[in-house]
């Protein structure tokens, strides 16, 4: 990647000290916006990693990162360049990456975490999260009826021996904080039961159209962080997660007509309405202008609390991940993997 441009704070920047923040159990803070770095098929890796640096001369300190989107190695070389400026220390940084799921397996959780930690040339990470609940793999750019013939249901005993060694990893004091992403209240109950460190936070889908009123009450009360992906609906999602029956919430009337009268694009609003509902949102986007809109809409968080009664009204129950290509031979739908009656499938 082109890295000749000496790293400096943006002219534009905004103030990253007036950013809010959440604070998870240990008394740590985390930024209450940060970047996500999933760019499905349609962004390069060179394209992400300069929208990192992008974000953090803007005044961005939360990059939210994962080993399968294939970038860390230059994301690594993005990070590298922002720290060695001396403009940003590690310390006011929240690095997030996750585990896959085909590295699961006791052996494999370790390395698989040293690999990102040294394609992200860091010595700790502030968050790592198992990424999805289920160790069944796919290819990257399957299609929708893909399945990994060896795919099983949520094993939970399997699950603890992965989540013992993260609390490894926290013991070494390789990670501050471990979590969860994609799980559901019965998982989660089972964890919470049986871990010796709890999950500082779940990372998870939210935004206006697919809220999850319960799994966010219950995150909230277990005083979990919550944390959400497609915040504001995943426009630019991978073509096999789309299906007819989604909706777009930036095309919602309400989410419109709040945005026309604040003179701003629907997404700002969808983004002000993740933060001061409390939750942290991580949007993606390599254009400067929606990154730093963004940013802005976190920081000025503009919605009345008749906006927020407004927004809570529409919500359509719109999963646009539903994760079918991680479904089990005998399993009914996708709707297994979600636990939409309150157990868990076998």
């Amino acid at each position: 990647m082109s890295g000749s441009v000496k790293f400096s704070t943006a002219s534009d920047a905004l103030d990253a000290a007036q950013v809010p923040f959440r604070t998870v159990y240990t008394g740590a803070r985390i930024p209450v916006v940060g970047l996500g770095t999933f760019g499905s098929d349609r962004f390069s890796g060179d394209e992400i990693a300069a929208s990192v640096k992008t974000a953090i001369s803007l005044g961005y300190r939360h990059i939210d990162c994962a080993a399968v989107y294939g970038n860390e190695h230059l994301i690594g070389e993005a990070l590298r360049e922002v720290l060695s400026s001396g403009v940003v220390r590690r310390e006011d940084l929240w690095i997030t990456s996750k585990l896959w799921n085909n590295k699961h397996a006791e052996a494999d959780v370790i390395p698989a975490f040293e690999k990102s930690l040294h394609e992200l040339g860091l010595d700790y990470l502030d968050l790592y999260l198992i990424h999805w609940p289920f160790p069944n793999y796919h290819a990257p750019g399957v299609d929708v009826t893909s399945r990994d013939p060896h795919a099983v249901p949520y094993i939970h005993d399997n699950y603890m021996k992965t989540w013992h060694q993260l609390e490894k990893l926290v013991d070494q004091g390789l990670v501050r904080h471990i979590g969860t992403s994609n799980m559901t209240i019965p998982k989660l109950k089972l964890l919470l039961r049986d871990a010796r460190i709890k999950p500082a936070c779940n990372e998870m889908e939210l935004h206006p159209h697919f809220q999850q009123p319960e799994l966010y009450q219950f995150v909230v009360d277990q005083g979990i962080v919550p944390i959400g992906y497609s915040p504001i609906g995943s426009p630019r999602r991978p073509d096999r997660d789309k299906t007819p029956d989604d909706t777009v919430d930036i095309e919602d009337p309400v989410i419109v007509r709040i945005a026309e009268r604040l003179n701003v694009h629907p997404a700002y609003v969808c983004i002000a309405w993740a933060v001061q509902r409390g939750q942290v949102p991580i949007p993606f986007s390599v254009k400067r202008e929606q990154i730093r809109s963004n940013l802005h809409a976190a920081i000025t968080m503009p919605l009345t609390e008749a906006d927020m009664q407004e927004i809570a009204g529409i919500d359509k129950n719109c999963r646009l991940i539903k994760g079918q290509v991680f479904l089990w031979n005998g399993a009914r739908d996708w709707e297994d993997l979600w636990d939409v009656d309150g157990v868990i499938p076998s």
